[in-house]
């Protein structure tokens, strides 16, 4: 394997979660006044968490957000932890396939318990073990910094140069470059459109998969 160890992000790589989540963002928008379609809200807010992503949105809507988006957010993220969302194609798979000895992580801008519950419904949680990282609870600056993916390579005891990160979103995707890792842009998700891959690779990032497929042979 051409890698010593693999850093995983999580939402629109191994879980579908970016569309469903956008287009509960765009309908709430576009309810108050601010038409948005799940397009766009996947351009200006895909990858941000916490006060970047609360900024992005009254950039966008151009005033503060009203109190009862929080209780939207929060019930559409409770529906998910609860009824669960289906896992990206090939991704379960592809965990399952890799060598029981490859150390690997997840790296996310999510929760932890937003990470390990989707992992528990998709039936891999026991594939990471503690190596299972925030952009919220484990580091300073999340992304786009590369903070998260240095945490996430020092906690295997990898040298970042030789680790494949393997992300979607230009946010995640500009820190995972900066980090010094080997970059996979992946966009295989539902949510990746037709110009996805060309502004990922705009970023710095090295390859591109479509799928799985293309992840397992880039890493062999």
């Amino acid at each position: 394997m051409r890698f010593e160890g693999l850093i995983f992000d999580f939402d629109g790589v191994l879980l579908e979660s970016e569309y469903a989540g956008n287009k509960q963002i765009a309908e709430y928008l576009t309810g108050i006044g601010h038409p948005t379609t799940p397009d766009q809200s996947m351009a200006n807010f895909m990858g941000l968490a916490g006060d970047d992503f609360l900024a992005a949105l009254e950039r966008w809507i151009g005033r503060p957000l009203p109190e009862d988006f929080h209780v939207a957010r929060k019930a559409e993220d409770e529906r998910a932890m609860r009824e669960g969302l289906e896992a990206v194609v090939g991704a379960v798979a592809f965990v399952r396939s890799l060598p029981p000895s490859l150390p690997r992580a997840v790296a996310s801008s999510s929760s932890t318990a937003w990470i390990e519950r989707h992992l528990e419904h998709l039936g891999i949680r026991d594939a990471f073990g503690a190596m299972i990282f925030s952009g919220r609870e484990h580091v300073v600056r999340g992304k786009p910094a590369p903070d998260l993916y240095l945490h996430a390579a020092a906690a295997l005891g990898l040298d970042i140069a030789r680790t494949a990160i393997i992300e979607d979103s230009p946010v995640g995707a500009t820190g995972a470059v900066a980090s010094g890792g080997h970059v996979i842009g992946f966009v295989g998700g539902s949510h990746c459109g037709p110009d996805h891959a060309d502004r990922l690779r705009a970023i710095g990032v090295q390859d591109i998969a479509t799928g799985f497929d293309e992840v397992a042979r880039l890493i062999a």
